[in-house]
């Protein structure tokens, strides 16, 4: 067995990193180090090793795997203590955890999930199992990066909040965004303004999370959705993050806020948008290509949806659901 942090890819010794992605394993029984480590170097992936988690935590001061396979039972700190300080690292937060376990302990996983794991696998270990969710593991965390990149890139300001209005994620233009309103520096603590966080409370202590939720706070405008996880055959959703969405209030809703808040159809979304604009029915026609008399249409079944009688109804509740 290699002892060192590295292990080789090959017999010749290269490190060059696998495609697959790299594994640390994080064991104090050699023959489990052994097996693991033959497994998933066959596979193709690269692996470290260490042998209790003063050393794994050593390690990956120098090097992120793209996740990591934990003993729970180990001397010195044991792997609950080492995912909890993994997680608490902003540096190793994201890298997915999976615990490892022999059958009669399987009552300490919800201890090692309550400390961030994903998922566990259980003793004797089967290549096969093992093989499946490493790989399964490191694509969703890749997904999950490549995503957040995106957002952090666009320009968007979004916010993760957990079920206790903690932000756990924030892109960098909501950050900034956060700070202009709070009237804070770069440097300090970010946090949402007391009203906004009264609004994200009360969505995510109602029941029903099925639509979006808007707020307006001066020129601040507010989105939050839930992320539905799971749901079971009753429909019941299993909720454990929260999107909130920010941006610059303009005067008159959008094309979304009028879909999603007032349950109309696209086509009727953007009817009674350029009706807020003041068009008229030949003038909306012209624009979206149907007749006056389609759009007239269109503009029954707002009215039935919204219930409402008149154009200025129909406008006031356009503008209404956007504060």
């Amino acid at each position: 067995m290699d002892n060192s942090p590295v292990k080789p890819l090959s017999p010749s010794g290269s490190q060059t990193a696998s495609t697959l992605g790299t594994v640390m394993i994080v064991d104090d029984a050699p023959a489990n180090l052994a097996l693991l480590s033959d497994a998933l170097i066959e596979q193709g992936y690269r692996v470290l090793v260490a042998t209790d988690g003063y050393s794994a935590l050593e390690q990956l001061n120098y090097i992120k795997p793209d996740l990591i396979l934990l003993d729970g039972m180990m001397p010195g700190i044991d792997g609950f203590e080492t995912c909890r300080q993994i997680k608490q690292n902003p540096q190793t937060a994201a890298i997915p955890v999976l615990f490892m376990t022999a059958l009669g302990e399987l009552d300490d996983l919800l201890h090692g999930f309550d400390e961030g794991a994903v998922d566990y696998i259980v003793k004797p270990f089967r290549n096969e199992e093992v093989l499946a969710r490493v790989g399964a593991h490191i694509g969703q965390a890749r997904i999950s990066s490549r995503v957040e990149e995106v957002l952090s890139v666009s320009g968007l300001s979004v916010l993760a909040l957990n079920g206790i209005c903690e932000i756990t994620w924030v892109t960098p233009a909501a950050a900034a965004l956060l700070h202009n309103v709070n009237r804070t520096a770069a440097t300090e603590k970010l946090a949402l303004p007391a009203v906004l966080l009264d609004f994200v409370s009360s969505y995510i202590r109602a029941d029903n999370h099925s639509a979006p939720m808007r707020f307006r706070l001066g020129e601040l405008s507010a989105k939050i959705s839930a992320c539905v996880y799971s749901a079971d055959t009753k429909g019941n959703v299993d909720t454990a993050e929260y999107l909130l969405f920010l941006h610059k209030a303009n005067d008159e809703p959008s094309f979304d806020s009028l879909r999603d808040d007032l349950g109309l159809t696209a086509r009727e979304a953007e009817v009674l948008m350029w009706i807020t604009r003041g068009k008229t029915n030949r003038d909306i026609g012209e624009i979206l290509g149907s007749s006056p008399r389609t759009v007239n249409k269109h503009l029954e079944h707002i009215f039935e949806k919204l219930g409402v009688s008149t154009r200025s109804a129909a406008v006031s509740v356009a503008l209404q659901s956007m504060k």
